[in-house]
C-alpha cells in the first residue's frame, strides 16, 4: 500500500482563523503601482505611511559601529539596557512622566509588540473594543488569538475616536479590553487629554485593559502631546522608532508595560521572537542624543509644512476634510462631492486616480465597515514638490470628467 502523504497545497488545511484576515488593500494597490512604474509611468505614492526621511548619520553610525565592534548576537529577550533607559529617560523629559526601564519591552516594530500584547490579554472568545475606522492590522492581532476584535462606528463628530461614552454602551460579558491609537492611523487625529483620562478611567471600572498605540506620537503638530501612561501603570503603551524615528525598515518597537506583567511578557518574548534586532538596537540608542532629536523635530516641522499645504489643497478639489488631522502624516478624506463619476465609491476613485493620473491613495475598505465607500486616506509622507504635482495630476482628472 503507498502511504505516501499528500501534502499538496489542496490537501492542507489551514487554520480557521486565517479566514478572519482580510488582505490589505494599500499593499494591493502598491503593487499594482508598481507595474505601472515597471511599464514606465512615474507614479507618486500617497499609499503607504512611510516617511520619506530615512535615519539620521548618528544613528546609521551607531550601526556601522556596533557591526564593527561584533555587538551582533543575541541580546536579552526585553532588550539592551542602554536602549530601555534611553527610552525611560525620553518619556521623562518629553512627557514628564517616570517610567521603570524594567518596564519597557523592546520588540521587533511595533507589530511585533501588539502581538505580544494580544498573546498576553487575549483569550479565545474574548472581545477587545476598537474604533471604526482603525489600522485594519489591529483588529487581525486579536483574530490571531482568537479574540473578537468589536469595531464601534466613529464618525467625525468623535473625531474618528473611541469615546467613554462608547465604551459604557459596548461593554459586554466578553468585553476584554480596548485598543486604541493617538494619532490614530488612518484619519491622523488624536484623541484629547480629558477625553482619553475618561476612557482609562472607565476601562478601569470596568476591570478590562487599556492598550494604546502612541507609534505616531511624536507626529503632534497643534499642542503637546500627552502619552497615555500618564494615567496610571496599568495602562499598556505600544510605541516604534518607525514613523518618528524614521527607521521603518530597521523593525523595531516597544511596549511599556504594568509591572506586575513583566515577567509575564519576558516569557512570550523569549519564546516568540527570542530578541529584536540587535544591530537595530544599538543603532536605535543614538535617536535620543540631543543632536538627532533636533533633526526629528526640524524634519516634524517638514511634516506640519505638508499638512498645511495638502488639507486646503484638497478641500479646492472638492474633497472634505470632517476633521483636521493634528498628527501623523494622514488625512482622512470624504470623496462624495468631487467630480468625478466614481465619486461615490472610493474603491473605484482610488483605481481610477492610479490609472489617471499615476497617484496612489487608499480607499477606506482597508479601516473598517463605518462608511469605507464615503472616504480615502491620504499620506503626506512625501515632499511638498511631489503633493503639488499629485493634486495638479488629480486636478486634470476632475477636470477632464
Amino acid at each position: 500500500m503507498d502511504r505516501t502523504l499528500d501534502l499538496s497545497p489542496a490537501s492542507l488545511k489551514l487554520a480557521q482563523r486565517v479566514d478572519n484576515i482580510a488582505p490589505f488593500h494599500v499593499m494591493e494597490l502598491a503593487k499594482q503601482a508598481a507595474l505601472r512604474e515597471k511599464a514606465g509611468h512615474r507614479v507618486i505614492h500617497m499609499g503607504i505611511g512611510e516617511p520619506d526621511f530615512t535615519a539620521p548619520d548618528a544613528v546609521i553610525e551607531a550601526a556601522a559601529k556596533a557591526m564593527r565592534d561584533g555587538r551582533t548576537q543575541y541580546t536579552g529577550a526585553m532588550g539592551i539596557p542602554a536602549l530601555r533607559e534611553a527610552i525611560a529617560a525620553y518619556y521623562r523629559s518629553y512627557y514628564g512622566v517616570d517610567v521603570d526601564p524594567s518596564r519597557i519591552v523592546v520588540t521587533a516594530g511595533a507589530s511585533a509588540a501588539l502581538v505580544l500584547a494580544c498573546a498576553a490579554l487575549v483569550g479565545v472568545g474574548d472581545e477587545v473594543l476598537m474604533p471604526d475606522p482603525c489600522y485594519p492590522c489591529n483588529r487581525h492581532f486579536v483574530s490571531t488569538f482568537d479574540g473578537k476584535p468589536v469595531l464601534i462606528p466613529s464618525g467625525p463628530a468623535d473625531r474618528f475616536q473611541l469615546t467613554a461614552e462608547h465604551i459604557e454602551l459596548h461593554w459586554g460579558p466578553a468585553t476584554k479590553g480596548v485598543l486604541l491609537a493617538s494619532p490614530s492611523n488612518p484619519t491622523g487625529t488624536s484623541i484629547e487629554t480629558e477625553a482619553l483620562s475618561r476612557i482609562v478611567k472607565t476601562v478601569r471600572a470596568c476591570g478590562g485593559f487599556t492598550l494604546v498605540d502612541e507609534i505616531y506620537q511624536g507626529l503632534t503638530y497643534d499642542g503637546k502631546p500627552t502619552t497615555a501612561l500618564s494615567f496610571g501603570d496599568d495602562v499598556l503603551v505600544v510605541s516604534s522608532f518607525s514613523k518618528y524615528f524614521n527607521m521603518t525598515g530597521w523593525r523595531l518597537g516597544w511596549l511599556v508595560v504594568p509591572p506586575s506583567m513583566v515577567p509575564t511578557f519576558e516569557k512570550l518574548a523569549q519564546n516568540l521572537f527570542i530578541c529584536p534586532s540587535a544591530v537595530a538596537q544599538h543603532a536605535a540608542t543614538a535617536c535620543f542624543l540631543p543632536e538627532t532629536l533636533a533633526i526629528y523635530e526640524s524634519r516634524k516641522e517638514a511634516f506640519r509644512e505638508r499638512r498645511d499645504y495638502i488639507v486646503p489643497a484638497l478641500e479646492r478639489l472638492g474633497f472634505k476634510v470632517p476633521v483636521m488631522p493634528d498628527g501623523a502624516f494622514y488625512v482622512y478624506t470624504d470623496c462624495t462631492g468631487v467630480s468625478h463619476p466614481h465619486a461615490a465609491d472610493s474603491d473605484r476613485l482610488t483605481q481610477s486616480l492610479l490609472q489617471q493620473a499615476n497617484v496612489v491613495l487608499v480607499p477606506g475598505l482597508d479601516f473598517g465597515f463605518a462608511e469605507p465607500h464615503r472616504y480615502i486616506r491620504l499620506s503626506y509622507a512625501t515632499s511638498l514638490e511631489q503633493l503639488h504635482e499629485a493634486m495638479d495630476r488629480i486636478e486634470k482628472v476632475f477636470a477632464a470628467g
